[in-house]
């Protein structure tokens, strides 16, 4: 069925296998990271699989004890690439390399040399065809989803972001009228933005689109909640047992789509990783949710799923709006949210977009938005003390979303959202620019 020709990496805890991934499809092969237990049934059963990259290195550790692969994966056949580890089955072994395979001491640190190593074992060893391209990648999502669900109906929870607005594209392309659209305003949207997804999908995309106004419901289980993580699995919880209730109305639902891409994937955690932070899609999940789920860009990073976008038809407007986590402005409303500080955010939040939009910013850089943190500073208003918040100010441009650096905004422009925010958002008396690049930081600041 896959039209795209495969190449393997075993997740055996290296900070690398991202990257490697990315130099491989820019090689334009499809390449997957799968853990490193991975089952040989499950290896046997990938027809397009042409060759495995087992990738060790310092995290290569696991409770005080190094992580091997199954001996059996040196016998299958299948082109082995190495780096940083036996050829011989067992970190112990030392019998002689298996013929299949190539080895590496580490990586190269430039991506040009690291195409130049990776690129006589795929086309050489492995005899991979550059064949991965958004084309292929819909076809194959497409089979892979009328496959998955038959004709059973799907519920998808649609926020207007890229993301989900990608998935929803393919469900239509692949099962048409077993799709049901549903939009959840949480009470943590930006200002106008539900408005907005329900004017685009309902009146100019005509999907069959559900709003629910959730808003009481979510600030209420998250009131007085601080911890960033326990939000984010109130928010994911809420999600899933609120979609329950819809598909009890819509009828029977045993599907639940997301918008799932990499980056939440690699963030939420994996056998050999620790935890960057839970996604609401990944980490908050109930453990007795009661639909299936359907992921068809699960293993997509941010820039391939745009040009997935685009190779469906979606509108570049939708394509390239600002990426928006799953649990919205209550993970930038820091601590526990408060309507007033929340409100704040809401108002500083659509300054900073009106200003970028103006100054020609909002397609040069990648995600901007507000932060309002949950302490306050001593300032001075009308001759009066004042003791308020501040708004932290977010800008960053990325590739893949694993990693981001901070673009210099022009002075004047900073002063003047600035000027504005501390004028027409109520309880605000500072603004800042954060400049902290990813890692160490990440996008979020929760």
């Amino acid at each position: 069925m896959m039209k795209q020709d495969l190449i393997l990496i075993l997740d055996l805890g290296s900070e690398e296998n991202v990257r490697l991934a990315r130099s491989i499809r820019t090689l334009g092969v499809y390449s997957e990271i799968y853990p490193h237990d991975i089952s040989r049934r499950s290896i046997e059963a990938m027809t397009n699989l042409r060759g495995i990259i087992i990738n060790g290195g310092k995290n290569n550790v696991v409770d005080g004890q190094p992580i091997a692969v199954e001996p059996w994966l040196f016998t299958l056949g299948i082109p082995l690439f190495l780096v940083d580890y036996p050829c011989t089955g067992s970190i112990s072994d030392s019998a002689a390399p298996s013929p299949l395979c190539r080895q590496a001491d580490s990586l190269p640190a430039d991506d040009k040399d690291l195409a130049a190593l990776l690129s006589p074992f795929i086309f050489e060893d492995c005899k991979a065809e550059a064949n991965w391209n958004m084309s292929n990648f819909i076809a194959d999502q497409v089979a892979l989803i009328r496959q998955q669900v038959g004709d059973k109906q799907v519920l998808l929870a649609l926020s207007g972001g890229v993301d989900s607005s990608v998935v929803a594209a393919l469900l239509i392309k692949a099962i048409g009228k077993q799709l049901h659209c549903v939009h959840v305003n949480h009470g943590l949207m930006r200002k106008g933005e539900s408005e907005q997804v329900v004017e685009v999908f309902r009146q100019q995309l005509g999907a069959n689109l559900v709003y629910v106004d959730a808003s009481e419901r979510f600030l209420g289980k998250l009131a007085g909640v601080a911890d960033p993580e326990e939000k984010r699995k109130i928010i994911g919880s809420e999600f899933i047992r609120l979609f329950e209730e819809e598909a009890v109305k819509l009828g029977k639902m045993d599907f639940l789509a997301q918008g799932t891409i990499y980056p939440d994937i690699a963030e939420s955690g994996t056998k050999t990783a620790k935890v960057v932070k839970s996604h609401h899609n990944v980490g908050g999940l109930p453990e007795d949710m009661k639909f299936q789920l359907v992921e068809p860009i699960k293993f997509l990073f941010k820039d391939e799923v745009r040009a997935c976008g685009l190779e469906l038809g979606l509108p570049e407007t939708m394509v390239f709006r600002q990426p928006f986590p799953g649990p919205g402005l209550g993970v930038r409303c820091l601590g526990a949210i408060t309507a007033h500080r929340l409100h704040s955010l809401r108002e500083a939040d659509a300054i900073l977009r009106e200003e970028f939009a103006a100054a020609g910013l909002d397609r040069q850089i990648w995600q901007y938005f507000t932060v309002v943190p949950d302490f306050k500073s001593v300032g001075m208003k009308d001759g009066y003390r004042t003791f308020e918040y501040p708004v932290i100010l977010r800008a960053v441009n990325t590739v893949d979303a694993m990693t981001a650096e901070v673009p210099q905004i022009d002075w004047a422009l900073l002063q003047k959202i600035t000027n504005r925010i501390l004028a027409e958002v109520p309880g605000v008396n500072r603004v800042l620019y954060d400049i902290s690049p990813k890692p160490p930081a990440t996008i979020e600041w929760e």
